[in-house]
């Protein structure tokens, strides 16, 4: 096999450098698309280039190369040694298997998110909840099952009127463009290749900022938003997990992803960020940074599909016995 099998398990190693720039001088809509596909494909061909150097290995064992009718592919010329096969379906098996767990769990915790928003009684959608710690979230819904904005009486003593509009402004929008799914997206991929958990923590980021954003030309009005997140933050700073699966609160949330980034989940967001965000003018598209964010899961596809095609061409070399 050709070294191009190699190309989309290096690209990953980018995804540190290439996060952060992106989150902060895309317009956030991009920015989350960009971010979010990025993680996708790059978990995905990553992900199958493992599985193509592991066939290649065993395809090298006579009694496994007999089962599937070919000619042992030790007598053949290819510069895939047998232990990085044996380490690439290793490491395959260990990816399958955070992917299709976390997947699990995702979609138990939307459905159960989904559910419970469901059983709330709501006025125009909003829920308000006796207490007085201030918080205020979003709970997704399925088809059938309408999303609630869930407020606590205390971020509503915390905030004025107008604040009140812009925190239901930027609820509404993380239920209406569906953040949650470019969240859980991001984090699939990021558990299918942990090289790329900076794409899913960023995606975190993007998604708070679109719905400030949403708020801010909803209200016509940057500094309040601004301020209004601000507020927020510092009468919340003592909030400790209220959040519940699979909702996206008013003042950010981290990933959930295997292991020690799981215990982050209930520190607050970048909230700085966004409020320094909302006092600048709004981001642009970036043409430039938007080609060569989009470049790298383009040669990772490119990559992975020579790949294959190579992999195709030596099984169809040693030939059917």
């Amino acid at each position: 096999m050709h070294l191009a099998v190699y190309l989309p398990l290096l690209l990953p190693l980018l995804a540190p450098l290439g996060a952060r720039p992106v989150a902060e001088r895309c317009d956030p809509r991009l920015g989350t698309w960009l971010l979010t596909g990025s993680a996708l494909v790059l978990g995905a061909a990553s992900t199958l280039c493992l599985g193509l150097l592991a066939v290649a290995g065993l395809v090298r064992v006579p009694w496994l190369a007999s089962l599937g009718h070919w000619a042992p592919l030790a007598a053949h010329d290819d510069p895939t040694a047998l232990s990085v096969s044996l380490a690439a379906g290793l490491l395959l098996g260990g990816a399958t298997l955070t992917a299709v767990r976390f997947l699990f769990r995702r979609v138990r915790t939307l459905a159960a998110a989904a559910l419970d928003a469901a059983c709330m009684p709501a006025r125009d959608g909003l829920v308000v909840v006796e207490d007085a710690a201030p918080d205020a979230f979003a709970l997704p819904g399925l088809p059938g099952l309408p999303g609630r904005v869930v407020v606590s009486t205390g971020m509503l003593d915390t905030l004025d009127a107008d604040e009140h509009r812009i925190l239901m402004a930027h609820e509404r929008a993380h239920l209406t463009a569906h953040h949650y799914a470019f969240v859980a997206t991001a984090q699939l991929g990021a558990a299918a290749n942990p090289l790329l958990r900076p794409l899913a923590a960023a995606v975190t980021y993007t998604i708070e900022r679109w719905a400030d954003e949403n708020a801010a030309a909803a209200t016509g009005d940057r500094r309040k938003v601004a301020r209004a997140v601000g507020k927020a933050a510092l009468a919340s700073r003592h909030r400790r997990g209220r959040t519940p699966g699979g909702a996206l609160g008013f003042l950010g949330r981290l990933p959930l992803l295997p292991g020690r980034h799981r215990r982050a989940h209930a520190t607050p967001g970048p909230v700085p960020r966004r409020v320094a965000a909302l006092l600048a003018p709004p981001q642009g598209l970036r043409p430039l940074l938007t080609a060569a964010t989009l470049a790298v899961p383009a040669a990772a596809l490119l990559a992975a599909a020579e790949a294959t095609l190579d992999l195709h061409r030596l099984l169809e070399s040693i030939g059917i016995r």
